[in-house]
C-alpha cells in the first residue's frame, strides 16, 4: 500500500468509526477462515461492519473521533465491529465466543464510554430495542385484551356470571 492508499484508507476507516456510535474490539488468534466468515456474515445481517486491519492503522484512524479513547485495546490480531446498535453487536460477539472460545472480546467503545470485556457481556443480556417495545405494547394490551374477551363473551357467560353475583347479595 503506497502512502496515498494509506491516507484514504485511513480516512475512510475514520468515516465508518465517527458514523458508528459503537465499536466492539476482539481478538481473532486461532480462528480459521470459516469462522470468520460466519461471524462477518452474522454481523452483515444485523447491519453491522466488521473489520480487521493493522493496529498502527486502526489507531491513526481513531485519532480525533470519538472512539480515541479505545486506541490501548489494540495488541496482538485484533478485529474491530461497528454499529450504531450496540446491544446487537454486543450479542452477536457473546454468542459467537460461546461457540467458538478462540474469539476473545477485548472491550469496547460505546457513546465515548469506554467498556471493559465485563461491561460488553452486560450489554448483551440487555433486549434490543425491538423487543423491548414489544414488551411494552404487550404491557399495555394487557387490559385491552381482558375487557375486549369479556364483553365478547357468549350471552349465556354474562348471564350466568350476573346470576351468580346475584345470589351472593343474598
Amino acid at each position: 500500500m503506497n502512502r496515498t492508499e494509506k491516507t484514504s484508507y485511513i480516512n475512510s476507516l475514520k468515516k465508518d468509526l465517527e458514523s458508528n456510535n459503537a465499536m466492539m474490539v476482539y481478538h481473532y488468534k486461532g480462528l480459521n477462515v470459516n469462522q470468520l466468515d460466519e461471524l462477518r456474515d452474522k454481523m452483515r445481517q444485523a447491519g453491522a461492519l466488521i473489520k480487521v486491519t493493522k493496529n498502527r492503522i486502526t489507531k491513526l484512524a481513531l485519532k480525533e473521533t470519538v472512539h480515541s479513547e479505545a486506541e490501548n485495546l489494540f495488541a496482538g490480531p485484533t478485529g474491530i465491529a461497528l454499529s450504531k446498535d450496540p446491544i446487537t453487536l454486543a450479542k452477536i460477539l457473546v454468542k459467537f465466543q460461546k461457540t467458538n472460545e478462540k474469539l476473545k472480546i477485548v472491550g469496547g467503545i460505546m457513546d465515548e464510554k469506554l467498556l471493559a470485556p465485563s461491561d460488553v457481556a452486560e450489554i448483551a443480556k440487555l433486549p434490543t430495542l425491538d423487543e423491548a417495545r414489544a414488551k411494552i405494547v404487550g404491557i399495555l394490551q394487557a387490559p385491552q385484551q381482558k375487557l375486549i374477551s369479556i364483553l365478547l363473551a357468549p350471552g349465556r357467560k354474562i348471564a350466568n356470571l350476573a346470576h351468580a353475583k346475584s345470589l351472593k347479595k343474598d
